[in-house]
């Protein structure tokens, strides 16, 4: 399964996902609207273990996010918002509606500085509730009454994503203590460390490796040893 960003070549595929699982549809314009606005943001999952029987097959999409940016915020705080979320019944219960959304969330705060995310799910939706509140941790925010439009109410929902700012700082500062230049198994040791390469074998001097030891000066040394 392979998860990336939504391309506007994926939309009939997208909206066919829609349409099949979902009751809220929309016009193409819609997802194309998503999709020129906020590229970094929506995304789908593609089965690639479909066998292609012409190079012309397109890859199956079996799931999508559609997400967004709120333009203009009432609260006045940037946050995102999930649109639509759907996968087909085939490929259920895999964790690909949470894979998609948690590359959303990423995203949204990656590329926008999101400090939360909000959506709307039907009182009726049990599996959805489940993966927003149980699995990804949303809170309910609050009752909106006949949201959608057979009347159904809506939870409005909200996920703060200051842990994704966390992890994105720690991993920033993991990377930033990375030295290229440490020792790498036995190699590196200090000038003068000594050991025997079997049994009557001559003695192997250990030399560093790394920004301490330019690679001029490992050309000479190698030289040196042949002569």
């Amino acid at each position: 399964m392979d998860i990336r960003l939504l391309q506007p070549s994926d939309i009939p595929h997208v909206q066919h996902a829609n349409i099949t699982n979902l009751p809220e549809n929309y016009f193409m314009k819609y997802y194309l609207y998503h999709a020129l606005s906020w590229p970094q943001l929506s995304y789908v999952a593609v089965d690639v273990s479909r066998p292609k029987k012409t190079p012309y097959d397109y890859p199956r999409i079996v799931g999508y996010v559609l997400a967004k940016m709120e333009e203009d915020p009432p609260d006045g705080v940037q946050h995102g918002h999930i649109t639509s979320l759907s996968v087909m019944r085939t490929h259920r219960r895999l964790g690909i509606a949470e894979k998609l959304m948690r590359q959303a969330q990423r995203a949204m705060v990656e590329t926008f500085g999101a400090q939360y995310v909000s959506l709307h799910v039907r009182m009726s939706n049990s599996a959805a509730l489940h993966l927003y509140r149980d699995t990804l941790g949303f809170e309910q925010e609050k009752v909106e009454a006949k949201y959608y439009a057979d009347g159904e109410d809506a939870y409005s929902m909200k996920l703060d994503l200051g842990f994704i700012r966390e992890q994105i700082v720690d991993e920033e500062d993991d990377a930033e203590d990375l030295d290229e230049g440490e020792p790498v198994g036995e190699l590196g040791k200090k000038d003068g460390e000594k050991e025997l390469n079997g049994k009557g074998a001559g003695k192997k001097r250990k030399v560093k490796v790394g920004r301490g030891l330019g690679v001029g000066e490992l050309v000479e040394r190698n030289e040196s040893q042949k002569a």
